[in-house]
């Protein structure tokens, strides 16, 4: 089979990585409407069952950074297809599970998978013409809130009137597409010199850390958060990661260079990941849950799973609308002041909710204002970091962002967990967050968005880094030996 041709079709090639951005957020939403049924399907308990959204997480987070690095050396094609082949091997993992373990598994293999996004999202810089970066970067970015946007209904109508299954099947199909389409309408980057060897070492590092780390903040809710268990992984994250630090500062080739990740435009731009990843997860966890509480509480909404599916989703498309808007304020402007736009839309959008949350309308509003923003956010931080890292980092430092935001998402899901199941009262025998709770997890939402649009203010944007000559194409070449 031969490969691509060495020259890429602009739109085709945004539109395929947009595609593939859009069913690697499918796999994240996929198992959502499952989570209450998973303990009978697995026959396991609610805490066991848990794992299977765990272990995407974790997954994710540790191999992003890794496939990255590796893009940078080998060539973002190649890595592209790489992550395909966990991505269609957890699929069919998990439509065959029977039992906790395997799902456990397979959930994990989708995660590794994940490296697709920011990888499509450096390539972009090597094969799309200059002109045409800002929108292409924001597309990209924005695929994942579509995605997101339409797994949510669309796994819950196939779950409630078909075999559970067939979300899986389905999933291992839309691998497949993606790695064909890679395949076919993705050319072979070039490979700049000076990308140097893989770091084994660091990479052990940075996954021990970030397990431990991501273990303790997740699953600290139901260890206890003075639990031994939680407080020893939490200790030892912060030991890793400094040992990491240390190990990375003095190797040649380091996993991820953290001199470069110390200047002023990548710092503040990973901060602000963070923390827009935090303001941009808060809504996804409160909102749903006022959507489907019972109207007898007298501020829950009553909604079934694909109702609120339905709801939630035009915030999806609002953020891939307003991506395309964010790419011309970041051309005109600079992705700086696109990134502060999005950070106060979102802070906005959390304002609102304050006045909308009484009825199903009113909150598919908040969502729509906060995919907006998000929108704006997501596609500008890409377009900074690349304007401050050399050509040969690119996939390293983009990876590294988007491990930024997921660490942001975890800390969302776990200071969310603890305001509702403080501010919560007993029905039954059923523990449900109070209306207080919801409107105090909102509120913080709108606070950690409102330090984001600070925080952006306050990087720096200069020159663009030097950009080195192109090398041969990635399938022509082996690793640099620096």
């Amino acid at each position: 089979m031969s490969g691509p041709s060495p020259t890429a079709n602009p739109n085709g090639l945004v539109g395929v990585l947009a595609f593939t951005g859009i069913v690697a957020a499918l796999m994240q939403t996929l198992v959502v409407p499952l989570i209450g049924d998973l303990p009978q399907i697995l026959d396991t308990s609610a805490s066991n069952a848990s794992w299977v959204i765990t272990a995407t997480l974790v997954a994710g987070a540790v191999f992003v950074p890794i496939t990255g690095r590796l893009g940078d050396i080998y060539g973002k094609r190649r890595m592209l297809l790489i992550c395909t082949i966990p991505l269609i091997a957890g699929s069919v993992v998990c439509a065959l599970a029977s039992s906790v373990v395997p799902m456990i598994a397979g959930r994990a293999l989708q995660g590794i998978g994940m490296g697709l996004v920011p990888i499509g999202i450096s390539a972009l810089r090597d094969l799309v013409p200059a002109e045409r970066l800002n929108s292409s970067i924001a597309l990209m970015s924005a695929s994942m809130g579509i995605g997101g946007a339409l797994g949510l209904p669309i796994a819950a109508a196939v779950a409630q009137g078909s075999s559970w299954r067939v979300l899986f099947w389905g999933a291992t199909a839309l691998s497949v597409l993606v790695a064909a389409l890679i395949w076919k309408m993705v050319p072979a980057t070039p490979v700049a010199p000076g990308a140097g060897r893989f770091d084994p070492v660091g990479a052990v590092g940075l996954g021990i850390g970030l397990v431990c780390l991501l273990l303790g903040v997740s699953k600290g809710g139901d260890w206890g958060w003075t639990s031994a268990t939680t407080l020893g992984l939490l200790v030892a994250s912060v030991v890793v990661l400094l040992v990491w630090g240390w190990w990375e500062l003095r190797a040649t080739d380091p996993l991820v260079d953290l001199r470069t990740t110390a200047r002023p435009q990548v710092l503040l731009t990973n901060v602000a990941g963070l923390v827009v990843g935090f303001s941009m997860y808060a809504q996804s966890l409160i909102l749903p849950q006022l959507l489907q509480l019972p109207e007898s509480t007298g501020f829950g909404l009553g909604q079934s799973m694909l109702a609120m599916g339905l709801w939630m989703a035009p915030g999806g498309f609002v953020m891939m609308a307003s991506a395309a808007v964010g790419a011309k304020v970041s051309s005109a402007r600079g992705p700086k002041i696109t990134l502060i736009i999005g950070s106060l839309v979102i802070a906005l959008g959390y304002g609102s909710s304050m006045l909308l949350m009484g009825s199903a309308w009113g909150l598919m509003i908040v969502v729509a204002i906060c995919g907006a923003g998000t929108g704006f956010a997501y596609g500008a931080m890409p377009a900074l970091i690349m304007g401050a890292v050399p050509l040969s980092e690119t996939a390293a430092a983009n990876a590294f962002n988007t491990l930024t935001r997921s660490l942001g998402t975890s800390l969302a899901a776990a200071v969310v967990g603890v305001v509702l199941a403080q501010m919560s009262v007993q029905v039954g025998e059923y523990t449900l967050p109070t209306e207080n709770g919801f409107r105090t997890g909102l509120l913080i939402g709108c606070g950690v968005a409102l330090v984001a649009a600070a925080v952006a203010s306050c990087i720096p944007t200069g020159r663009p880094a030097p950009v080195a000559p192109a090398a041969a194409p990635d399938d022509e070449l082996v690793p640099a030996r620096g």
